[in-house]
C-alpha cells in the first residue's frame, strides 16, 4: 500500500477499498458537521430542527461504519479512532432514544447525549487529521483530544442550564 496526497492531506494507502470507505467517510461526515450545527441553532419545535436532527443521526451511521472500515484495515494505528466512532455514535443513539420515548427527564439526556456525540465527532476529525491542518499542525496533539470538549461542554451546560429554567 502507498501513500497518497488528497488536497494537502496524505492518506495512509491507496488501495481502493479504504479510498471508497474513506470518500463516504468524508462525505458523512461534513454532512455531520452541517447538519448538527443547523439542528442545535434551530428553534426547537417541530421542523428544522428535528429534520436536521436525524439527518445528523444518519450521516453519523455511515461515519461510524465507515470508520469501523477504515480502522480495522489499520488497527494498530486507528483503534482510537473506532472507540470515538463508537462513543459519538452511542451517545447519539441515546439522546436520540430520549427524544423519541419521551420518559420523564427525557430532554436533558436528548441534549446531552446529542452534544456529547458533536464534540466527539470534532474530536476524532482533529485527532486523525489535525496534524496536518494548517494551524491545528503547529498545536500539540493533546489539544486535538481536549479542545473541542473545553470549547463545547460548556454550550451543553449552557442548554441544559436553559431548559431546566423552561421546565
Amino acid at each position: 500500500m502507498a501513500t497518497v496526497t488528497v488536497a494537502g492531506i496524505e492518506l495512509s494507502s491507496d488501495a481502493p477499498l479504504f479510498l471508497t470507505a474513506l470518500g463516504f467517510h468524508v462525505l458523512a461526515g461534513m454532512a455531520c458537521v452541517g447538519s448538527g450545527a443547523l439542528a442545535m441553532l434551530s428553534r426547537k419545535q417541530p421542523g428544522r430542527h428535528p429534520r436536521f436532527g436525524t439527518i445528523y443521526y444518519w450521516c453519523l451511521a455511515v461515519v461510524f461504519l465507515s470508520s469501523s472500515v477504515l480502522s480495522a484495515l489499520r488497527w494498530t494505528e486507528d483503534y482510537p479512532l473506532f472507540i470515538l466512532g463508537a462513543l459519538a455514535f452511542a451517545a447519539a443513539s441515546i439522546g436520540r432514544t430520549a427524544r423519541r420515548r419521551r420518559r420523564p427527564g427525557w430532554a436533558r439526556i436528548h441534549i446531552a447525549g446529542m452534544g456529547v456525540s458533536y464534540i466527539v465527532l470534532l474530536t476524532a476529525f482533529y485527532v486523525a487529521t489535525g496534524n496536518q491542518l494548517p494551524f491545528w499542525r503547529d498545536l500539540s496533539p493533546v489539544v486535538y483530544w481536549v479542545l473541542p470538549s473545553l470549547i463545547g461542554v460548556p454550550f451543553i451546560v449552557y442548554a441544559l442550564s436553559k431548559y431546566r429554567l423552561k421546565a
